[in-house]
């Protein structure tokens, strides 16, 4: 009876360093992620958008036309 107790407190410990070794493994970054997008700061109220929905004009980007007209005075 003692060594069946002991065998099962064996295997329950085996299998516990198994488990903890495999949950320690780093996992592979998920598939299709997406490299992150530069940000620019409009240079009328301060707020950060992504570079492909900034308006551009003559004294830097912005994050809307009418700050583009209000920034430029044009």
């Amino acid at each position: 009876m003692k060594l069946l107790v002991l065998l099962l407190v064996l295997l329950a410990g085996v299998w516990l360093w198994k488990r903890g070794r495999r949950l320690s493994q780093k996992a592979p970054p998920p598939r299709g992620e997406r490299a992150a997008l530069p940000m620019v700061r409009c240079q009328q109220c301060g707020m950060h958008v992504p570079g492909h929905e900034a308006v551009a004009g003559r004294l830097g980007s912005y994050c809307s036309a009418e700050h583009r007209r209000d920034g430029e005075g044009a």
